[in-house]
């Protein structure tokens, strides 16, 4: 067989194996895997022990992600009958024309502690003063760079959230404000890189998202990691150098609309005193 025969040939070959692959990818971008994980948190409160966390991040609303599966996800996170509902940033893709279509929907998310949101780096790319209305809309509480208090059974436990990384100004001191060494507190950070320089005793856990899993993992790795740490917070539990940092998989697409060995990811967090 000559070089030209060969080559056309082996074309043809590989056609099938692409559309196989590219068709499994687009498969794999909308098959949610619900990851239930039981995380201890040093000095939580006995009264806060057993307290369901669910966790959505980079939703990414736009042209990969349609309402309708966006509908799906709030369906399946109420069904979970979550305690609290935290949201870890990236609503949108592309456009700001998706950000108030993703928080009408994202409105119908309810749970007996509230529903919580930070930024992500999409968000100001895509419209800041959009993202935040669409918070005030939805009757989502945002929390860059502050926090609330849970109080129960004379007990104290803190949520609070920081501002993304890449675009925004973190501040953890004002996330934390007057809690104590005594207290523990989950801080919401879109990127978990924050995590790496963090050396505050007061951070019980933090949860965030960014990474997307990789987004597509091959058996080699994933080929690029959002990270400047490479694949050290790619996906679920990692050990910070003073805290737990849970990173999940998130729910949208970016760049091209599959996924490969990184499902999108609704998390349930159940907490646990230490």
């Amino acid at each position: 067989m000559n070089r030209r025969a060969f080559l056309k040939t082996a074309a043809v070959a590989l056609v099938p194996g692409a559309a196989a692959t590219a068709s499994y990818g687009l498969y794999e971008a909308g098959w949610v895997e619900i990851v239930r994980k039981e995380l201890a948190l040093a000095r939580l409160p006995r009264a806060f022990d057993g307290t369901r966390v669910a966790f959505l991040t980079d939703i990414h609303h736009g042209p990969f992600t349609s309402l309708d599966y966006i509908r799906s996800v709030v369906r399946t996170t109420l069904s979970l009958r979550p305690d609290l509902i935290l949201l870890g940033g990236d609503y949108s893709l592309k456009d700001g024309k998706y950000i108030a279509p993703c928080f009408d929907v994202l409105a119908g998310l309810t749970a007996p502690m509230g529903v919580y949101g930070v930024l992500g780096n999409h968000d100001y790319w895509h419209g800041l003063a959009e993202t935040k209305d669409g918070f005030r809309r939805a009757r989502i509480e945002e929390l860059t760079n502050r926090g609330v208090w849970f109080e129960r059974g004379g007990a104290r436990f803190r949520v609070c959230g920081v501002d993304d990384m890449w675009m925004g100004k973190v501040d953890m001191a004002a996330a934390l404000g007057d809690a104590t060494p005594a207290d523990t507190c989950l801080v919401v950070s879109h990127n978990p890189d924050v995590a790496e320089k963090l050396r505050d005793v007061r951070v019980g856990l933090m949860v965030s998202g960014h990474t997307h899993g990789g987004q597509v993992v091959l058996p080699g790795g994933a080929p690029f990691v959002p990270s400047n740490y490479g694949s050290k917070y790619l996906h679920g539990v990692c050990q910070a150098p003073a805290t737990t940092v849970y990173v999940s998989r998130g729910l949208g697409c970016t760049s091209i609309p599959i996924r490969f060995g990184s499902r999108p990811e609704l998390t349930l967090i159940t907490l646990k005193s230490a």
